[in-house]
């Protein structure tokens, strides 16, 4: 498989800005998902799972809080 690289040519964003926009957006994507699986967990009555995923989310979220001041910062 033939990795592709473009460097912002094609869609007007440097890579290590679409970085960013990508590791945020993913943070976020995964606290909404992770919701699911904690309601899952508690539904079940996995109140040690459900606290595992509480954990994960909030790690999620505090990258999501870091992506957006780091964009903040660097595109503003």
């Amino acid at each position: 498989m033939t990795e592709t690289r473009e460097a912002g040519h094609i869609t007007g964003t440097k890579d290590k800005d679409y970085n960013i926009l990508w590791f945020t957006e993913t943070c976020l994507d995964n606290v909404l998902r992770l919701e699911t699986y904690i309601r899952d967990a508690e539904e079940a009555g996995d109140g040690e799972l459900a606290d595992f995923f509480r954990k994960a989310q909030a790690e999620s979220r505090k990258g999501a809080e870091q992506g957006k001041q780091l964009l903040r910062t660097r595109l503003g």
